[in-house]
């Protein structure tokens, strides 16, 4: 058995015991895992792009083929119904031939309906996972996405197994060739959508493989969060101030988050990069178990207080500067969430394996994690200082608009802004940047 198939073994190990104590918990005799079916576009012919269901994929690395099921009860070897049609119209999945086939009794179905067939004849003891509840309704599984299950489920998934490590490693290193890749294309002129063709061709990966849509932005177009547009215009040098891309790659079906802003010349912005670059690394190592992760937004938040007054962009105390909600404006969204099987992975907010919610503070509404931070845990850090029109105006309206330096402000609106974001490990003796040490 080769080293990665041990280390898959002990993570199905790891998923079998999870499952077996929330089956014990909750009375149930088992879990339906279905890998989900495809969505119709509306008066078409053709369909939405698949998407696995991640409880599916978190057994195994199998993301393209609708209409599979696994079947675990935590004890015997999981069943897994795959699923392979005789059809001419599409590529039919290919017979499984990895590290993972011997784990599983693998059974095949050529139409969807014949998992009837498989099912246990107490298939109302066994709970359905999954994003279709009318096929469970259909099928006889009367218990569709318990909530105390998911909630267990969800808790857990934030401790990875040493498997799941490695495939967010691979999935940085991945990741990784493609910014560079994007980096370069962006120095010798290329527009957005050259850029982002240069990524994808690096890491191998179309947009309906990629993690999330790839965010590859010039100039005023960094200052939207979640800008996709991917502008197919080359920008004259004379006009190129900077990029921006926030893109990742999926491994296994676990996910890479990486973000990077480049200046294309040197200057004001380049050493706001630099400062906000060294923050991010300072923040990193306040990483500690115990540690709440909202703790360490707060933190964040008073280092980039001490920049903005450093830049002489604002003229308030940092103090004064959180609690009026002014670091708010240029850092709008949170420092980061759990990564994993999902970039925006379950359980941040949870505070036990019952999902006793904590909501985000009142004071950062857009964070995505208030967990207590512990050993095995994966998080992104993603500071952030951009220059955004809709939350600039009101700062300009109000009181504290009168301690902002605007004639700076409008000298770096060209620019858009800034976004650095590291996938890091929690570990019992410290962190790993798997970003870093990818060579990003």
């Amino acid at each position: 058995m080769s080293s990665y198939s041990q280390l898959f073994a002990q993570h199905l190990d790891t998923l079998q015991q999870r499952t077996h104590d929330i089956l014990q918990q909750q009375g149930l005799s088992g879990l339906a895992i279905h890998s989900g079916q495809t969505h119709r576009i509306f008066l078409d012919d053709q369909d939405y792009p698949f998407k696995v269901n991640p409880h599916f994929k978190a057994w195994l690395p199998v993301l393209d083929n609708p209409h599979c099921w696994l079947l675990v009860d935590g004890v015997n070897k999981p069943i897994l119904l795959f699923y392979r049609p005789v059809d001419f119209w599409h590529k039919v999945a290919d017979l499984p031939n990895a590290f993972w086939v011997e784990f599983f009794d693998i059974r095949f179905l050529t139409r969807p309906e014949q998992v009837a067939d498989h099912l246990p004849a107490n298939k109302q003891e066994w709970a359905y996972l999954g994003g279709h509840l009318e096929v469970a309704e259909l099928l006889g599984l009367t218990q569709p996405n318990p909530e105390a299950v998911l909630n267990y489920l969800h808790y857990h998934r934030a401790y990875k197994t040493p498997y799941e490590l490695e495939c967010l490693r691979e999935a940085n290193r991945i990741g990784v060739r493609g910014h560079i890749a994007a980096k370069d294309s962006f120095m010798a002129g290329a527009s957005e959508f050259e850029i982002n063709l240069a990524y994808m061709k690096a890491v191998g990966q179309g947009a309906n493989e990629a993690p999330y849509g790839n965010i590859v932005a010039i100039n005023r177009n960094a200052a939207i969060l979640h800008y996709t547009h991917l502008s197919a215009v080359r920008v004259p040098d004379a006009e190129r101030h900077s990029f921006l891309i926030d893109a990742g790659v999926d491994f296994h079906g676990y996910a890479s988050d990486i973000t990077r802003t480049w200046a294309w010349r040197r200057g004001e912005f380049a050493d706001l990069i630099a400062a906000l670059d060294e923050q991010q690394q300072e923040i990193i190592k306040e990483i500690k178990p115990g540690r709440r992760y909202s703790e360490l937004h707060l933190q964040m938040h008073h280092k980039l207080a001490r920049l903005l007054q450093a830049t002489e962009l604002v003229d308030m105390s940092v103090d004064e500067m959180i609690n009026t909600g002014v670091t708010n404006v240029f850092f709008p969204h949170g420092l980061g969430h759990f990564l994993g099987l999902q970039v925006h992975d379950a359980g941040g907010f949870m505070q036990d394996e019952r999902g006793t919610h904590l909501a985000a503070p009142e004071l950062f509404p857009y964070l995505r994690c208030t967990r207590v931070m512990e050993v095995g845990q994966v998080f992104t850090i993603e500071p952030g200082l951009y220059f955004i029109d809709s939350l600039l105006e009101p700062l300009r309206q109000g009181e504290q608009g009168k301690r902002v330096n605007w004639n700076k402000v409008e000298a770096l609106r060209p620019f858009g802004g800034i976004r650095i974001e590291d996938n890091i490990v929690l570990h019992a003796n410290g962190v790993e940047n798997m970003t870093r040490q990818a060579g990003l």
